[in-house]
């Protein structure tokens, strides 16, 4: 059984300048991190922007597979790809605006329960919940 609360930690290590990587570690692993091209950074390694996009994608992915478990879904692939759009909102800022999911299932066991828990996993997924940015899907059976 999961306890609640449960705390994840973070840290960011940075110098000065657009254009030079910076170090952020968790309790889990260690990567680079840099401001993207399309805001004038080196574009050298992974962004906060790309790190949203991957929180989210794989929010579903691991929500999908704990849903398919419990339910006795049997898949053989799961490939979900995405596509984050960062646009101004109203008050001309900019907004993580939209995120598009394609959402590949290889083989599942049962479509219907299949089609039941993709709409599970994005009711509940609780990362997917913890955002205003507008999610669309388009989910592919191979």
């Amino acid at each position: 059984m999961i306890t609640y609360p449960i705390s994840f930690h973070g840290e960011s290590q940075a110098g000065q300048g657009i254009q030079n990587e910076w170090k952020v570690i968790s309790s889990s692993f260690e990567s680079n991190c840099s401001v993207p091209k399309e805001f004038e950074g080196c574009g050298k390694a992974f962004s906060p922007e790309d790190f949203f996009l991957l929180s989210l994608q794989n929010c579903f992915v691991a929500t999908f597979k704990v849903y398919a478990q419990y339910s006795k879904l049997n898949f053989d692939s799961l490939n979900v790809t995405g596509e984050l759009v960062v646009d101004k909102n109203e008050a001309n800022k900019p907004v993580m605006k939209i995120l598009k999911l394609k959402i590949e299932i290889s083989n599942p066991s049962d479509k219907k329960k299949s089609d039941i828990l993709v709409k599970k996993t994005l009711e509940n997924g609780f990362i997917l919940q913890s955002v205003k940015t507008e999610i669309l899907t388009d989910v592919v059976y191979l």
